[in-house]
């Protein structure tokens, strides 16, 4: 057994930051390097990619980032894992492969996770009692059946855990809990039992803190933010392990940002609901255990994690077509900024209410005045510019076309002094909603692949 493991942070969502996994794997020692790519929105757009293109349905930005990174991880034997395999983990392992092949690297064994796309099963599920209510709302499946984009199950650690005993470099899986991809190397490594729940608790808590990057080095940080050194070249963090379930996070010495109590205790609160309760499919973490110590420069420790037994449901991440909506902007000049666009905003409702167009909701908003806080903004006496924000929602792609066609004419036909109207016509994007549901773990089954070039 290892004294330790480095389980480095690379992604955490799709569209982080690109050099992040670079400096990982280059600027500093680690073992692993996790990357988080999936969101509940991100399993629809890639279902719909795949949908157009068979062998598409994964982050496209992970094949170029390993096609870089292959060399590095090859020579210093640092293993992947990531959920970037979206709802085609064999189509990515596919690509991954074809760069490897292209750099001329033999010996590059991929693991992948299937299972957990249900959107083809549903039905069968279904008539066997899998309900698949919303469990926020306790509503049946059946009002949004005919919309569904995707269904995912969240799996856990234990197809991870399978695949790097089997031998793979890489793991690819599709949706698996964010913390999943951090504590896998550490049951992998250390051999924890399934039923030891405290040292279970203490990976989720650090999976926790690694799944969202750099938000634990001091991005996004609200506490100290004017203070955090160099946030162009932020570090992100690095979860030292040890077997008995302890944990140091630091990042790499000479990157920006900063690991302090403060910052990680921001990443800890991050979508928290019952802190006693962090359920995930391998146990329940309880977060207000949690003891943090800055033990060094850069160095913060978390221990004293205690878990209690898992439940017998896997979540499911479903997602339904919603309507549409279209979105433009109006910037308004002083004097009487303010006032144009509330007349602005006036007149382009009452055209709307004119034409006989409804929508489930019209949200207008003043940028940099009441935005971010609605009502609860004070006014400032002197306002220089105010940019209109508005919005609608429907289930009328025609309605919400033609509220593109009503932005322009607020030019030459509203209030006085207007401009930033760029790009057009604002045209209807489709709405995607959330169905979060429980499911019978005995219901499914993840598969693991290992196949090597």
């Amino acid at each position: 057994m290892k004294e330790k493991i480095r389980i480095a942070s690379g992604q955490g969502f799709w569209g982080d930051l690109l050099t992040a996994p670079v400096d990982q794997v280059t600027k500093g020692p680690i073992d692993y390097m996790m990357m988080d790519y999936l969101a509940e929105v991100t399993m629809s757009i890639m279902q719909k990619q795949k949908m157009k293109n068979p062998a598409l349905g994964y982050a496209k930005d992970l094949v170029p980032l390993m096609e870089r990174i292959l060399p590095v991880i090859m020579e210093k034997k640092i293993r992947v894992i990531t959920n970037g395999g979206g709802v085609n983990p064999i189509g990515c392992r596919d690509a991954i492969f074809a760069a490897a092949t292209k750099l001329g690297i033999t010996g590059l064994t991929i693991g992948v996770v299937v299972g957990d796309d249900i959107l083809l099963q549903l039905d069968a599920l279904r008539s066997k009692g899998v309900a698949l209510k919303n469990m926020e709302t306790d509503e049946n499946l059946d009002a949004v059946r005919d919309r569904l984009v995707s269904a995912n199950v969240y799996f856990g650690a234990k197809p991870i855990v399978e695949a790097l005993d089997r031998g793979a470099q890489i793991v690819l899986t599709g949706r698996t809990t964010d913390t999943a991809l951090t504590y896998a190397p550490m049951i992998h490594e250390f051999g924890w039992s399934w039923s030891d729940w405290d040292k279970l608790a203490a990976g989720v808590v650090a999976g926790h803190i690694n799944e969202c990057g750099g938000q634990a080095t001091g991005g996004n940080f609200s506490a100290d933010w004017k203070n955090v050194p160099d946030l162009a070249h932020i570090g992100f963090p690095i979860a030292e392990a040890y077997p008995n379930g302890d944990v140091i996070f630091t990042k790499h010495d000479g990157t920006g940002g900063l690991v302090t109590v403060q910052s990680v205790s921001e990443q800890l609160l991050y979508e928290i609901g019952d802190p006693t309760k962090y359920i995930t499919p391998e146990c329940v973490a309880d977060f207000t255990t949690i003891r943090l110590d800055q033990v060094g420069k850069n160095r913060v420790k978390v221990s004293g994690v205690k878990g209690k037994p898992n439940t017998d449901s896997y979540k499911v991440s479903m997602s339904y077509a919603d309507g549409y909506t279209a979105i433009s902007t109006l910037t308004y000049a002083w004097p009487d900024a303010l006032e144009k666009a509330k007349k602005a905003d006036e007149i382009l409702r009452t055209r709307l209410a004119d034409l006989g167009l409804s929508f489930d909701e019209i949200r207008t908003e003043f940028l940099g005045l009441n935005s971010c806080h609605g009502p609860m903004a004070p006014i400032p006496a002197l306002i220089n510019e105010v940019v209109l924000r508005i919005g609608v929602r429907g289930r009328d792609f025609s309605a919400v076309e033609r509220f593109g066609k009503e932005i322009a004419p607020l030019i030459l036909t509203g209030p006085p002094a207007v401009t930033g109207f760029a790009g057009g016509r604002p045209k209807p994007s489709e709405v995607i909603a959330y169905w979060p549901a429980l499911m019978p773990k005995d219901a499914v089954t993840p598969s693991v692949i290992v196949e090597t070039i």
